[in-house]
């Protein structure tokens, strides 16, 4: 067990090194006579591959489901598992699970995202650029110092701010917009800011995009108070970007293109493009037992008349197999 736990934590910081998001899985209740028990854990990725224990085949399929809902809501959530007819009820921050696959017993299962941290690109070195370092980590961002020259944005990146005194500026700028950055801002001042912003070689839509002078206007004058009304102007754009933001089962976000062409014309008021919405989990049905499984590559399925199948158990997949004009009703 102690090399087991070992192994699925050097995973879990393997994945955390790679920034990529994942579930951490964790039995918290086990009624006997499920194969799990209290303590056991696993990782899910959002291919729904499973490294780790948390039960048979059907608990499974339901753990793999409801993960790459947490991974959509990014809120943890905890799964009860139980036997029955299949059905679902859902509550704030729970949801049950009945499924004819179970032997008896029931199992709770709390399901913990684990997204990376928002990285935010800093361009410079200078005292405005080291306190927004210092500050970011506070505020749950991945901040990262670098140059203008060697500055790759990153349209998932969170930001892009240029504090390096008119160094490399125009480069990682132009760079951020054509990106996507959702936020995008430059420390100058107003005069020498509408200069910097007048030579990038980008159309006027993106140019509008810019916050400069970047941060909310407080009245900053160190850097530690410059950084702190950047990273609060920050704080502002991503709430405002998350609550335009579609549901999940509505249109992707405009593309950063199509959402600057409707702006206005003063710097740093062009609408931020929303983070782009996580696509809705897609799920299937079970047609031999009628469970709800996830719709995944990875999940146990086979192609009937052109179209995939998908299963809770090698069972339910044998089954099918055998007769499958039975279940072409469900399929």
């Amino acid at each position: 067990m102690a090399s087991t736990a070992g192994s699925l934590a050097a995973r879990a910081d393997e994945l955390a090194s790679r920034r990529e998001p994942f579930v951490h899985a964790t039995v918290v209740r086990a009624q006997h006579p499920t194969s799990a028990h209290a303590g056991d854990t696993a990782l899910v990725l959002p291919s729904g591959e499973i490294h780790g224990f948390v039960g048979g085949n059907c608990v499974e399929e339901s753990v793999r489901e409801y993960s790459r809902q947490v991974l959509a809501t990014q809120e943890p959530l905890l799964l009860r598992v139980l036997p029955g007819e299949p059905s679902r009820t859902a509550e704030e921050g729970a949801v049950e699970v009945t499924n004819p696959c179970l032997s008896g017993g029931a199992i709770e299962i709390f399901l913990q995202p684990r997204i990376p941290a928002p990285r935010v690109v800093v361009v410079g070195t200078t005292p405005v650029a080291q306190a927004l370092e210092t500050l970011g980590s506070g505020v749950g961002l991945e901040v990262e110092l670098t140059d203008g020259e060697s500055a790759d944005p990153r349209g998932d990146d969170a930001a892009l701010i240029v504090a390096s005194h008119g160094k490399a500026e125009e480069r990682a700028l132009e760079a951020a917009l054509r990106a996507g950055v959702p936020y995008v801002a430059l420390v100058a001042s107003r005069t020498r800011g509408a200069a910097v912003l007048e030579s990038l070689d980008v159309d006027d839509a993106l140019r509008r995009r810019v916050f400069t002078p970047a941060g909310l206007q407080l009245g900053a004058r160190t850097p530690g108070e410059i950084a702190l009304s950047i990273l609060a102007q920050l704080v502002g754009e991503r709430s405002r970007a998350r609550r335009a933001a579609p549901p999940l089962a509505s249109a992707a976000a405009p593309s950063p293109a199509s959402a600057a062409a409707a702006a206005a014309p003063s710097f740093g008021t062009e609408p931020v493009p929303s983070e782009p919405a996580p696509p809705e989990p897609a799920s299937a049905v079970d047609p031999v037992c009628g469970m709800s499984v996830p719709a995944l590559e990875s999940s146990l399925h086979l192609v009937h008349e052109g179209a995939a199948v998908y299963f809770c158990s090698p069972g339910c997949r044998a089954a099918f197999r055998k007769d499958p004009e039975r279940y072409a009703v469900t399929t």
